[in-house]
């Protein structure tokens, strides 16, 4: 599997994202820096980012429920 990465900035989406992934048995690291945020133009939080192609919560939500 890619590395997975969570940005997050411990908001509760953030929490509920992170809490999907470990239910779901799925590695991530997270990402807090929010100076590297902004460098990568992420503007809300959480962003799931599996190898070069960042989600959304929404979209990560969805796919860490079809893993």
């Amino acid at each position: 599997m890619e590395q997975v990465v969570v940005y997050s900035t411990g908001c509760p989406r953030c929490k509920i994202l992170e809490k999907k992934l470990t239910e779901k048995g799925i590695s991530f690291t997270e990402n807090n820096s929010v100076e590297e945020m902004l460098e990568l133009g992420i503007m809300e939080v959480p962003v799931l980012q599996i190898g070069g192609e960042r989600l959304n919560f929404s979209q990560a939500v969805q796919w860490a429920n079809n893993q």
